[in-house]
């Protein structure tokens, strides 16, 4: 397995857009064959951040998620509201 973990910091003002394009990407995730999980998590505590944790079955697949269309369409329609965007992966550890 490979996990992906995103947090956003949305731009004050955005949030009510930027939400129901993380979550139509989302949606749209969870149909491609490499991808088991995209949820997306939120904290009324942190207003304006966002959490994505994604899993796919390898890298490969997680490289596939971002050359598909629905994730060129949110990149680009988020763009402008994303104040700051920190990923970080993981692979699955085999002792």
């Amino acid at each position: 397995m490979f996990v992906v973990t995103v947090t956003i910091e949305v731009h004050p003002g955005h949030w009510r857009d930027f939400l129901p394009l993380v979550m139509e990407n989302a949606r749209a995730s969870v149909s491609e064959p490499a991808c088991q999980r995209f949820d997306v998590a939120t904290d009324p505590d942190r207003p304006g951040e966002v959490f994505l944790y994604e899993l796919y079955d390898d890298a490969s697949g997680f490289d596939a998620h971002r050359k598909t269309p629905h994730y060129a369409t949110f990149d680009r329609g988020t763009a402008d509201m994303i104040r700051r965007k920190s990923v970080v992966t993981y692979s699955e550890f085999h002792a």
